[in-house]
Parts: C-alpha cells; sequence; structure tokens
C-alpha cells in the first residue's frame, strides 16, 4: 500500500507539472495561434507543430530557469514512483534563484562599469570639442547611461552650479560605478586648479579600460577550471543513465532502500560541497 500511495502522489506530482507547463488560459492561447497564423476561422484546427512550439514559447516567458528544477523532480518522482525528487526540486528552487540573481547583478555591475569608461571617453571629448565640463556633461551623461540611477542628482548639479564632485562620488556608490571617483577628482582638480580635465580623463579612461581587461583574462583562464568543476559536479547523473541502459534500476535502489537512500543523501551533501568549495575557489581567485 506504501509503494502504491508513492506512485499516486508521485503520477499527481507530474501531472500538476504537466498542468503548469500547458497554461490555465488554454482558450487565449488558441486564439492567439488563430490570430498569428496558426489556423484561420473555418480551416480546421491548427497545426500540432505550432501549437507545440507556441506552448515551448510560452512556457519559456512563464518559468523562470530556477523552475525547471521543479519540472525536473517531477518527472524523476514519476520515473522512480517516490516523492523525494520533487521535494529536493522544490528546494533547489531558491537556491537556483539566488544564483540567477547574483549572475544578474554580476552583468549589471559590468554594464555600468563599461558605462562609466564610456562616459569618460564622451566627456573628454565634448571638452575638446569647446564645451565647458558642466555643459559637456550635460550632453555626455544622457547618451553614455555610466551615472545610472544617480544622473538626475549629477545632471542637476551640473546644470545649477551644485556640487557636480560630490554628486558624482555619491554616484560611485553604485556597484561598478567606482570609477566615478577618478571622475569626481578630475573635476574637482580640473575647477580648482585650472588642469586640463579632457587629459586627466584620458588617462582615466586607459586605466579603467586596462582594469576591465585584466578582468576579462582573468575570467577566460577561470572559466577552464569552472567548467571542469560542473561537468564533475554532472557525473553522477551519467552513471544514473549508465545504471538504467545496463537495466540496474539505479532509481528504484536509490529511493526504495535504506543503504540507496543513505548514498543518496550523503553523495547530495559531498556533491553540494564540492560544487560550492571549487565555485568559491573561483570566485576568491577572480576577486584577487
Amino acid at each position: 500500500m506504501g509503494d502504491v500511495g508513492m506512485s499516486g502522489a508521485a503520477a499527481c506530482a507530474g501531472a500538476a507539472a504537466l498542468w503548469l507547463l500547458s497554461g490555465r488560459n488554454a482558450g487565449v492561447r488558441r486564439a492567439r495561434l488563430l490570430l498569428a497564423g496558426g489556423g484561420a476561422v473555418g480551416a480546421g484546427p491548427p497545426d500540432w507543430r505550432a501549437a507545440a512550439v507556441g506552448r515551448v514559447r510560452w512556457a519559456r516567458g512563464r518559468l523562470r530557469g530556477e523552475w525547471w528544477a521543479t519540472v525536473g523532480g517531477a518527472l524523476l518522482a514519476v520515473l522512480g514512483a517516490s516523492v523525494l525528487p520533487l521535494v529536493a526540486g522544490a528546494v533547489a528552487v531558491p537556491l537556483l534563484r539566488r544564483v540567477r540573481v547574483a549572475g544578474q547583478a554580476r552583468g549589471a555591475r559590468e554594464r555600468r562599469g563599461d558605462a562609466v569608461i564610456a562616459l569618460c571617453a564622451a566627456l573628454a571629448g565634448e571638452v575638446r570639442a569647446g564645451r565647458q565640463p558642466g555643459e559637456a556633461l550635460l550632453v555626455a551623461a544622457p547618451d553614455s547611461g555610466g551615472l545610472g540611477d544617480a544622473q538626475a542628482a549629477v545632471l542637476a548639479a551640473a546644470r545649477f552650479g551644485g556640487d557636480v564632485p560630490g554628486a558624482l562620488a555619491a554616484a560611485a556608490r553604485q556597484p561598478g560605478a567606482e570609477g566615478l571617483r577618478g571622475l569626481a577628482a578630475c573635476w574637482r582638480v580640473a575647477v580648482d586648479q585650472g588642469a586640463g580635465l579632457a587629459d586627466g580623463l584620458d588617462r582615466l579612461e586607459a586605466a579603467l579600460r586596462a582594469e576591465r581587461d585584466q578582468r576579462a583574462d582573468l575570467r577566460a583562464q577561470l572559466a577552464g577550471a569552472k567548467s571542469t568543476a560542473l561537468m564533475l559536479a554532472g557525473l553522477p547523473v551519467l552513471g544514473l543513465l549508465l545504471g538504467a541502459v545496463m537495466g540496474a534500476d539505479p532509481l528504484r535502489v536509490l529511493l526504495h532502500t535504506g543503504a540507496g537512500l543513505g548514498c543518496l543523501v550523503a553523495g547530495g551533501v559531498l556533491e553540494g560541497l564540492g560544487v560550492w568549495w571549487a565555485l568559491r575557489i573561483v570566485r576568491g581567485a577572480e576577486a584577487v
């Protein structure tokens, strides 16, 4: 009876996952297919290929990447007649969400750093063209986007004679915009001592560009180590596939026997610690 109950629960989980993928607004999607050329009124049902493509696109746009762990857990739950893979997939969702958010933050930081470099280059060009520093900043800043959320404050200071270096220093608190501190220093020296702002901006741009290229080169060198760690982390999945091909039924052994459950827990803990440690080493090398 216990196995029957577990099988029924796993089947219900799989059905719920499929229902989630297929969506609750079937009528709306059918109308979209008809209006988008998937079919015409009076011309019969639309092609099943177009319907399948539409459902896949809907699922990709509706589900975040981390939710596919739940879908995969539901499928394994159906195949293994156990709810444990579904629980593991649900537990993995917040962890994968943190990874995705961290990746997005890292991308935003890099884009902001590139925008600061572009701002320095554009501002130097405007100053050399004969514009005053405040006027040059008003022209260059909106096009580069290097000021980010603090753009309004910096532009207001430049337009009304405010503390532009202070506004730039405040904008430099944004992740990836640390180069604005150098811009604030160049601005202060140019205004207080009459030094050439364009020359200082050229040197600042060259320094920021060299630092960015160095980080990119280090990241490229560490890509091999990171790929190796992730490939080694995926070897247990390959072992399960080989066991299934050989007829050993590894899912039944892992999910329905005491020794298998012990091996599964111990292997999962060691696998997680290994991946965490390898990625920690890589991040530490990138931060140097």
